[in-house]
């Protein structure tokens, strides 16, 4: 069993930045792909980014590229989310996600298919 807790949301102004953290609790967290997720009101939940086991794999979705970047820390069982440039359309509840699949999957993944999920940390970006 994996447990999720993020953090690191907040609200900033547009054209800021914001780092999110995810950690892991359990000692398989080498083994799982870990993606981002949100949410924003009124819209169905949108792949963001995920990374590989392997921290060289990595895929974004469109509206996020070369504005955010994923990373882990499998030292300390942690998946990071650096945002900059955020824009007000980014206002959203952030998900964290572990998966057995491939970064480039995960984001074609159901949520509720997905192996682990957290709860998830607002972040709204203020125009």
């Amino acid at each position: 069993q994996v447990q999720l807790v993020e953090s690191g949301g907040g609200l900033v102004q547009a054209g800021g930045s914001l780092r999110l953290s995810c950690v892991a609790s359990g000692r398989t967290f080498t083994t799982y792909s870990m993606g981002w997720f949100r949410q924003a009101p009124g819209k169905e939940r949108e792949f963001v980014a995920a990374i590989g086991t392997s921290v060289s794999s990595t895929h974004y979705g469109d509206s996020v590229q070369g504005r955010f970047t994923i990373s882990r820390d499998n030292i300390k069982n942690t998946v990071y989310l650096q945002m900059v440039g955020l824009k007000p359309e980014d206002t959203a509840v952030y998900y964290c996600a572990a998966d057995w699949a491939s970064p480039q999957r995960m984001g074609g993944i159901k949520w509720t298919s997905l192996n682990y999920r957290g709860q998830g940390t607002q972040v709204t970006v203020s125009s």
